[in-house]
């Protein structure tokens, strides 16, 4: 793990799978972030939210323009991986039992219709929908009680960010086992009936912002603009922290 604009970063994919079977032998659940530009941003502007992304296992980068950022200050090639990538990567190993949480039913059902098609296990899996309230109102207790009863390995959660990064740092006390991953969008994309993310050869070229925008401009746009307002100083405070350590 690697500590770049105040997030514990795991790039490589392989110790990110090895830490979830690791995690799911101890007798305590865990948590995994799945950190875009959005929680990077908000990260650097709340501590409290900052200490809820960096207090689980650790952040898997799913941003493009990070591992970018990194090769221009530090001259090191890192990788994104994705929430949508890790999503689909997990479900098609059938290695592990899962719960689905969050979203609306009509989304979970048009998921759960899909994931069968790559996973037939899935058919006989959860997927809940959880009331739409503050992140304060819900019933932790309750909701534990389901997944510890269901046995569930990985708990995924899409509630939005940073909803779902609280959520899961909330529900972390009360659950004996599991890890759960919060992957904001991935159920509309893989659900059928939502926005789908955009086309590979934009993901590629570091432009799937630009299609997000249209898709949802108003949410969007005014993440974006938060963005660009607070990138400056992100960058120029990680390359005075890089010049620190040279000067030691």
């Amino acid at each position: 793990m690697q500590t770049y604009f105040n997030i514990r970063y795991e790039f490589d994919r392989s110790a990110v799978w090895q830490c979830i079977d690791q995690q799911l032998k101890k007798e305590r659940a865990d948590y995994i972030c799945v950190a875009d530009g959005v929680i990077l941003n908000i990260a650097n502007r709340d501590a409290e939210y900052l200490k809820v992304v960096n207090g689980g296992m650790f952040a898997i980068c799913d941003s493009s323009y990070v591992p970018l950022y990194l090769k221009w200050i530090y001259g090191k090639r890192y990788e994104q991986y994705c929430g949508s990538q890790i999503f689909m990567d997990i479900v098609k190993c059938r290695k592990y039992r899962m719960i689905f949480m969050g979203t609306s039913q009509a989304i979970l059902d048009g998921l759960q219709a899909n994931l069968m098609k790559v996973n037939p296990d899935v058919a006989n899996m959860q997927f809940i929908e959880l009331p739409f309230r503050r992140v304060e109102d819900f019933d932790y207790k309750e909701i534990a009680e389901v997944i510890e009863e269901d046995k569930a390995d990985i708990i995924w959660v899409a509630l939005g960010a940073p909803k779902q990064e609280i959520f899961m740092s909330k529900l972390k006390p009360y659950l004996k086992h599991g890890v759960m991953i919060a992957v904001g969008a991935a159920f509309k994309f893989y659900s059928g009936i939502d926005v789908k993310r955009a086309p590979e050869w934009m993901v590629k070229n570091h432009l799937e912002f630009v299609y997000r925008i249209f898709c949802e401009p108003k949410k969007q746009l005014k993440r974006c603009g938060w963005i660009v307002i607070t990138l400056p100083m992100l960058l120029i405070s990680e390359w005075r922290r890089k010049k620190k350590h040279n000067n030691r």
